[in-house]
């Protein structure tokens, strides 16, 4: 059979509760607030940067940094010759 719950009891599990939802909603609020998301963006972006741009040793790999450059490059000269062409 179960156990009947006393007054106090049902108030303390109450309380309990509650608090436990009042900690689920700051938490909520904390992972949804606009700066939070940024810094964990801005800390994946980093992170991938460091993949594609160092070994796992944490040397720089020249030859895809030289690559990134290249496409910078002729992208940009691309841009800049079609706004020179439009003159």
């Amino acid at each position: 059979m179960s156990e009947q719950k006393t007054i106090p009891e049902l108030e303390a599990e109450v309380v309990a509760r509650r608090e436990r939802l009042a900690r689920t909603v700051d938490q909520l609020v904390e992972t949804a607030n606009p700066k939070n998301i940024l810094a964990r963006e801005v800390e994946k972006a980093k992170a991938r940067w460091a993949d594609v741009a160092q070994t796992p040793e944490g040397e720089l790999r020249v030859e895809r940094l030289a690559a990134v450059v290249a496409v910078v490059a002729v992208v940009g000269g691309a841009l800049a010759f079609r706004a020179w062409r439009r003159r």
